[in-house]
C-alpha cells in the first residue's frame, strides 16, 4: 500500500505557495509547514505528499518518466487545477482535455517550478454517473 509520495524542491517558500494554490484545487491543504517540508492531506488528514528541500543537501531534481498523479472530482477540477498552475508559474505539459490513449479519461499535465510533473484526471464516464 502506497503510504504517499515525497517531491524535491531547491526552493520550498516558492514551492509552497505553487502546492497551497494548486492542490486546494482538489481539495488538499497543507497541514505541515517545516523550514524544509511540507505535507499536504485532503480532507481525512492523511499526509500523502510531501515537498521537501533534500535531505543530502544537494541540488533537487525531476525524474525522466516520474510523474505525480492526482485524481480530480469532475473535468471542471481538472480545468481549475491546470489553469491555477499556469497562474502559478507551472509550465503545460498537456492542456485539459480527453487522450486518445484512454477512452474515458480526461486530464492534464503540467511541471511545477523545479520540473516535477504532475498530472490531473478524471474518467469521464465516472463524472457522468455522479
Amino acid at each position: 500500500m502506497l503510504s504517499g509520495v515525497c517531491i524535491g524542491t531547491n526552493d520550498i517558500e516558492a514551492a509552497g505557495e505553487f502546492y497551497d494554490a494548486v492542490l486546494a484545487t482538489i481539495g488538499m491543504t497543507c497541514v505541515l509547514s517545516e523550514p524544509t517540508e511540507r505535507g499536504y492531506a485532503g480532507p481525512d488528514g492523511r499526509i500523502t505528499l510531501f515537498v521537501v528541500t533534500p535531505f543530502d543537501e544537494q541540488p533537487a531534481s525531476s525524474g525522466n518518466g516520474t510523474q505525480i498523479m492526482f485524481y480530480a472530482p469532475n473535468s471542471d477540477g481538472v480545468e481549475a487545477f491546470h489553469g491555477t498552475a499556469m497562474t502559478c508559474g507551472g509550465t503545460d505539459e498537456g492542456a485539459p482535455g480527453p487522450r486518445h490513449y484512454h477512452p474515458a479519461y480526461y486530464g492534464a499535465y503540467v511541471r511545477d517550478l523545479d520540473g516535477n510533473k504532475l498530472n490531473i484526471s478524471v474518467e469521464i464516464e465516472r463524472e457522468a454517473r455522479t
